[in-house]
């Protein structure tokens, strides 16, 4: 407990308070009683007169003696000194002590007298200190607040000033003031009628003090000039005990340790000041303003830094601050959850970390003219800053963050687990876990924040999987931010961290292998087992998608993979491709990506180029069959679950199914010319020269679909995915050399600050780059694309399944045909060669014995029917295609040119009918 709190407000014991309340009761009539009892043992008889006046002679020495006892110890309490408490208190209880011993032996003279003239009670003014609650704040003051003067009872006033003689006066007032600049009233400086110290508020301000009237000019304003200080000692020290509560974290702690260092320098300035008045008789009001000056100009320091910082905690108004973010703060509400979350309050004026020392700065740079401020506020955040570097000494070398009051710059979100990697369609735990807090970045570190993050977020995963020892204590870390070796030690710490990331992620986890495991299983890159695989699932491949048993496919897949003629044998991470059957279609799947649903839009803005387009549903999914919804799925463990997380993944399965669709309309059109060629209906040479014109047209149409679908692989396969990935492998090539070096550099190798060429970030970037570049090569970012492409895929898969109708209404067309082959099933016996040479038309999977119930009949209609079914597929495969020619020509010339490729590879897909002209509009496209 400080002296300095005690001057008025001394604790009275009941011992102490008994004699002094004595002196202010009429208490003391049994003292009296044996007064009387003496004076008559030992006086002579006198007359009645003679009586009364003596004992009214004897009642007024009294009175006169008890108020100058009373006037004496007023005196000694108003001008004891704070410091000298101890031996004070000796000195006034032996007073009362001496007091109360003459009034038991003065004698009475008269009882009767007493009784019949009782003294009038008063209230004696007894102020008693007392402890106030506990607060959080660390050293706070625990002492209540002393009473105003103006209430003490108008008995202790002191004489006015007027009376006084100049030098009187001036020694009145250096009294005085030396309470006053210890934050107490004195007996003629005292506090302004509208100050209130049981405001907070009030305090933080700092009173205003009045001087009583009656002071000589030049003294009052001698004294006004001091009485500034006082303000600020006052306003300083409330500052203190609200900036040390546990909110305010621990940068505003170290603060208001350095703040009360000082203070406690200025207390003792004041004890030699009071040492001096006390001790020498040339001490006068002008030196004690000269020994002032230079603390006055600290104090006036404090206190404007501190009237800053209450400003920006929001304790203290600030209109102009109110006015410019009512408007931007008022819908602020992922800070105030954030705020709930973390267990603080909804106050959304905070200063605290890095602010506090940005307002330092800030200041420090605005004196930089006064060299005494300019040492102060470099002392303040020099201690400020002590907590705050240890938290980023913390981060830079271990990856972890020591942050109770969320004042760092970095901020984590610990409700984003790595075990959520596998479900995480966003990249939260990259990209969100960690991340800066911009109003907490102090300006030491604005250049380098970037940095600094990604360092603590490389040795992060270090830690995680085992590779940083938590336990190692740094050795020669910077302490605070005027030390010279403060930005070599966030680059050396950032380089160590990526070149130790790189070397796990590349050497420890093999991730160039991972990627090309990933590119045999989703790029089908030596697809042999694949095709293994669709053959052994194609009967459960055909069901509607929501009757596929995922399981058989799943033992099928395991069977393909692990059959010893497969190249895929070979990989050892093919337990990790697992098959799932998606609830959509690829196209309509692709539209809700590049419309923006579904998908977080920071994850989408860099999974496609996305335009606006309906959202509409372009095919009906609820027959879709499992070819259509067959996918890949391919789990990934941590740290390379950072690299290839649940986005990354789901580019690679667009382009898996994208890939899908295409080699299996393949196979159905390669089908579709197995059955052309084998069929007798269409290698019987009719007599009719319409019906040979059109087969003729329908093997040109199958064939223009097959060079379509076969281009349009081989473009994707070899003139996009393959360059670019050769291109990202390269990269990461010179990465994992690069990585090695960088260790062994800061490793200590090398005498310079290791310099890092390349970053995790920017592998990671490299890899996303690359996927982004093949959907958008392969036609799968562009709303426009996507739907003509789905038409004329639909028109070939069409095509392909009525191939096997067209056959049916070929011989009914045929009246030849239809003869022979109603003659050939009349025959009991017909032979093996004519039953092999004139098998109907069979739906895929019947029975070869099979043969029909019915006869086939003419029909001399059939033709003509046939050519309009036909002329509906040439024309809706040749106009789409013209407009996709036509978008893919417009595209090469304003987005990437690699479209001009695609374009001359599908044209000749746009040849083949003589006298058929295709439209060369763009309607029929939505």
């Amino acid at each position: 407990m400080s002296s300095r709190n005690l001057p008025h407000t001394k604790p009275s014991t009941t011992a102490d308070r008994r004699p002094a309340n004595a002196n202010f009761t009429s208490s003391s009539r049994p003292r009296v009683a044996s007064g009387e009892e003496n004076d008559r043992r030992g006086s002579t008889t006198t007359s009645h007169n003679r009586k009364q006046s003596a004992s009214m002679a004897t009642s007024g020495e009294r009175r006169i003696e008890k108020r100058e006892v009373r006037e004496r110890e007023t005196e000694v309490r108003r001008t004891r000194s704070p410091l000298k408490h101890s031996s004070e208190s000796r000195v006034n209880a032996r007073s009362r002590a001496e007091k109360q011993a003459r009034d038991v032996e003065r004698p009475s003279r008269s009882a009767t007298s007493r009784k019949s003239t009782p003294e009038p009670v008063q209230t004696p003014w007894d102020p008693m200190a007392s402890l106030i609650p506990h607060t959080s704040a660390p050293l706070a003051t625990r002492i209540s607040i002393p009473p105003l003067a103006s209430t003490a009872p108008a008995s202790l006033q002191p004489p006015p000033l007027a009376q006084l003689s100049l030098e009187a006066q001036e020694k009145a007032v250096l009294e005085d003031l030396l309470f006053v600049f210890m934050g107490f009233e004195g007996q003629y400086i005292r506090f302004s009628d509208t100050y209130n110290p049981h405001e907070e508020k009030e305090r933080l301000v700092g009173p205003q003090f009045r001087i009583l009237p009656g002071l000589d000019p030049s003294l009052r304003d001698l004294t006004k000039s001091m009485l500034k200080m006082a303000t600020h000692y006052i306003a300083v020290d409330s500052c203190v005990e609200v900036l040390s509560k546990q909110e305010y974290g621990s940068v505003n702690h170290a603060l208001c340790a350095a703040v009360r260092r000082l203070l406690k320098d200025y207390l003792t300035l004041v004890a030699q000041l009071e040492h001096q008045l006390l001790t020498n008789d040339s001490f006068t009001l002008h030196v004690l303003n000269l020994h002032t000056k230079q603390t006055g100009h600290m104090l006036f320091q404090l206190y404007t830094t501190g009237i800053e910082l209450l400003k920006a905690n929001g304790i203290l108004e600030d209109e102009k601050d109110d006015e410019d973010s009512a408007d931007d703060d008022s819908n602020d509400f992922e800070n105030i959850l954030e705020s709930l979350r973390e267990g603080g309050n909804t106050n959304q004026k905070a200063c605290k970390g890095g602010s506090v020392l940005a307002l330092i700065t800030k200041r420090l740079s605005s004196m930089c003219g006064d060299p005494a401020a300019r040492t102060l506020l470099t002392t303040l955040l020099r201690e400020a800053s002590r907590p705050y570097m240890a938290m980023l000494n913390e981060w830079l070398h271990h990856g972890g963050i020591k942050d109770p009051h969320s004042e760092f710059l970095i901020k984590e979100q610990k409700s984003i687990k790595r075990e959520r990697l596998d479900q995480d369609y966003t990249d939260e735990y990259w990209d969100k876990r960690y991340t800066i807090r911009d109003a907490l970045v102090p300006p030491q570190l604005e250049a380098v924040k970037d940095k600094v993050l990604l360092a603590g977020k490389y040795l992060n995963v270090v830690r995680e999987c085992g590779g940083v020892d938590v336990s190692k204590i740094v050795q020669d870390a910077p302490t605070s931010f005027d030390d010279p070796h403060f930005l070599d030690n966030v680059s050396s710490s950032y380089a160590y961290a990526n070149s130790s990331l790189l070397n796990l992620l590349l050497t420890t986890h093999q991730l160039p292998a991972r990627l090309r495991s990933l590119k045999h299983y989703f790029f089908l890159d030596r697809s042999d087992f694949f095709t293994y695989f669709l053959e052994m699932g194609e009967l459960e491949l055909k069901k509607p998608a929501k009757h596929v048993n995922v399981g058989k496919l799943q033992s099928l897949l395991d069977l393909a993979t692990r059959h010893s003629g497969s190249v895929a044998v070979e990989d050892p991470y093919k337990e990790d491709i697992k098959v799932q059957i998606n609830d959509s279609s690829l196209t309509n799947w692709l539209m809700k990506i590049v419309n923006v649903q579904g998908l977080d839009q920071d994850a989408v803005a860099t999974l496609s180029t996305y335009t606006p387009a309906n959202t509409a549903p372009i095919t009906d999914d609820t027959n879709i069959t499992g070819f259509q919804a067959l996918v890949f799925d391919y789990a990934m463990p941590f740290p390379l679950s950072l690299v290839v997380g649940r986005v990354t993944l789901t580019r690679y399965q667009v382009l898996f199914r994208y890939l899908l669709s295409l080699k299996h309309l393949e196979t159905d059109l390669a089908k579709c010319w197995g059955e052309q060629g084998k069929n007798a209906a269409w290698k019987h040479r009719s007599k009719n020269p319409r019906i040979e014109l059109w087969k003729r047209r329908a093997w040109t149409l199958r064939a223009r679909m097959l060079v379509f679908v076969q281009q349009l692989i081989y473009y994707c396969t070899s003139e996009v995915i393959e360059p670019n990935w050769t291109s990202l492998m390269s990269r990461l090539n010179e990465e994992g050399k690069e990585g090695s070096k960088g260790k062994s550099k800061a490793a200590g190798e090398d005498d310079g600050s290791p310099q890092v060429k390349r970053t995790v970030d920017e592998l990671m970037q490299d890899h996303v780059d690359f996927l982004a570049t093949c959907l958008k090569e392969c036609m799968l970012t562009n709303s426009k694309l996507l739907r003509i492409n789905n038409k004329i895929m639909s028109t070939c898969s069409m095509f392909a399944s009525f191939n096997y109708s067209l056959s049916k209404y070929l011989i009914t067309g045929d009246p030849d045909l239809v003869a022979q082959l109603n003659a050939t099933y009349a025959s009991p016996n017909p032979s093996a060669t004519t039953k092999s040479s004139t098998q109907p038309p069979s739906r895929p999977g019947a029975s070869s014995s099979h043969r029909p119930t019915t006869q086939f009949v003419y029909d001399p209609q059939r033709v003509d029917k046939m050519f309009d079914m036909l002329a509906k597929y040439e024309e809706n495969f040749t106009r789409h295609l013209k407009i996709l020619l036509d978008t893919l020509n417009y595209l090469a010339a304003t987005e990437t040119v690699v479209f001009l490729s695609l374009c001359a590879r599908l044209t000749s897909a746009g040849e083949g009918l003589s006298g058929f002209q295709a439209p060369m509009g763009m309607e029929g496209i939505a």
